[in-house]
């Protein structure tokens, strides 16, 4: 007997036909069955006969019944040993999910990348998004657009890497893709090489990025300008990623000499660099030192960036500028892929330049987030004094904290969270992390307010001294 609720927000057809798939699997209704008649079950169960005409149809065309003009509805024969059990049920996450009790949660967290979202403009980007969704552009909503991304988007991505970053490219150059470590994944498919000489410590997304796109690592220690280039010389890589602006996690500024060192190096051994310009936005006290795109001659440099450390990294919208070489290899392989942003992102991004918002923004987030990072040195100076060493300032979203007593990383992490403060491992960015001094942590502080900047440093020199 089937038992239908008309309360359900399930469908009654969708009842009837689960509770009698039910059946067919677990042998109740074995093979050569014949269903009642769609009249008689639409009578018994006081529904109307399309109800149960739909539920019939569904079983039908899943193979679980049989129709046939004269002979009514026939169960067919199931291969039971290969069918999910019908009494399984989706677990209920809601219920079942651990969750954090107010007592283990950290109320200062310094965490990197995560953005205060009272910085967004909200206000902006909602107008924008209506006009987009109330003009003409809309039909753009319902077709397939350029491949590489919005033409008018990467127009103004062009204009401004020109303009901040001194990187000269056409529109055609530029790929727009869901965030950089989705460029570095792009890249992989265009090089033939399967080895990267990567910086030590590095960017463990990039990493495993690489890793997971069968490239083999080659790591190349730091010098105090960045990567080493001697070291680099005497490995046969021909692909390099780096972070010159603000190599991640140490936070060294690569100087211009270094920077045309590495050209030299990829000049003469046909090789490319990957330069990673992930925060360049972002400098408190100097202006930006020129890419290491913007030095290159040669088509030697493939540049990476996104919106993700200044706007917001949900938007998942970064992109590249590809050399000619590898954009005509780029067009060959993916002719028939489509941008993977979503594209009324794009529309809407490309409104936020062109009316000027974006380096508006730009300018106030430096401002707010200068104003916090120097919260943050000044407390640390004051609260811990020569203790630590800081590495990485004037720059970015995040520094290192070299701490010094006598703790190791891991004690250094459970000691701040038995004071609710979470800061974070820097072990992850090595692979050889024997080379690792094991007594840092690193701190981002873009997320929290000044006021809990300063109450935060206090209960880790609490904590720590």
């Amino acid at each position: 007997m089937l038992i239908i609720d008309k309360y359900s927000y399930k469908p009654l057809y969708i009842q009837i036909y689960q509770q009698i798939k039910d059946k067919i699997v677990s042998g109740d209704l074995c093979e050569g069955s014949v269903l009642p008649p769609i009249r008689t079950m639409a009578k018994t169960l006081m529904v109307a006969r399309n109800t149960v005409d739909s539920a019939y149809q569904q079983l039908c065309s899943e193979g679980y019944v049989l129709g046939k003009v004269g002979s009514g509805y026939t169960v067919q024969k199931i291969d039971i040993p290969n069918m999910i059990s019908p009494n399984t049920k989706l677990l209920d996450f809601t219920s079942n999910t651990e969750e954090v009790q107010p007592s283990e949660a950290a109320m200062f967290d310094f965490q990197y990348g995560k953005l205060d979202i009272a910085n967004f403009p909200l206000r902006i980007w909602r107008r924008l998004l209506n006009h987009v969704l109330l003009s003409d552009e809309i039909r753009g909503l319902t077709d397939y657009n350029e491949k590489n991304g919005d033409l008018l988007l990467r127009i103004q991505i062009m204009k401004y890497l020109h303009e901040s970053r001194g990187v000269i490219c056409s529109p055609e150059q530029i790929v727009l893709c869901s965030g950089a470590m989705s460029a570095v994944s792009l890249i992989c498919k265009l090089i033939a090489t399967k080895t990267v000489a990567v910086e030590e410590p590095g960017f463990d997304s990039a990493r495993e990025t690489f890793i997971n796109n069968g490239y083999r690592l080659n790591p190349v220690p730091l010098t105090g300008e960045g990567i080493d280039s001697d070291k680099l010389k005497l490995l046969e890589a021909k692909l390099l990623y780096t972070t010159p602006s603000h190599q991640f996690p140490t936070g060294i500024v690569m100087p211009v000499n270094k920077r045309l060192h590495l050209l030299d190096w990829a000049n003469q051994n046909a090789a490319y660099i990957i330069e990673d310009d992930y925060d360049s936005e972002l400098r408190y006290n100097s202006r930006p030192i020129p890419s290491i795109h913007s030095l290159d001659q040669n088509g030697r440099v493939i540049y990476i960036n996104s919106f993700s450390k200044a706007l917001a990294p949900g938007l998942r919208m970064g992109f590249i500028v590809l050399p000619q070489t590898l954009l005509e290899i780029y067009l060959s392989k993916f002719s028939h892929c489509n941008c993977s942003i979503p594209w009324l992102e794009q529309k809407t991004m490309y409104h936020f330049m062109e009316q000027g918002h974006w380096n508006r923004f730009l300018n106030k987030i430096s401002v707010i987030n200068k104003r916090k990072h120097d919260t943050l040195i000044s407390t640390l100076n004051s609260q811990m004094g020569k203790r630590t060493t800081v590495h990485g300032k004037n720059a970015g979203l995040h520094i290192l904290l070299e701490v010094d007593n006598g703790m190791s990383e891991q004690e250094l992490i459970e000691a701040a969270r038995k004071v609710k403060v979470k800061v974070y491992p820097v072990s992850n960015y090595w692979i050889n992390v024997q080379n690792y001094s094991d007594n840092m942590v690193l701190m981002g502080y873009s997320s929290l307010s000044e006021e809990k900047i300063v109450e935060g440093v206090s209960r880790l020199s609490s904590a720590w001294f």
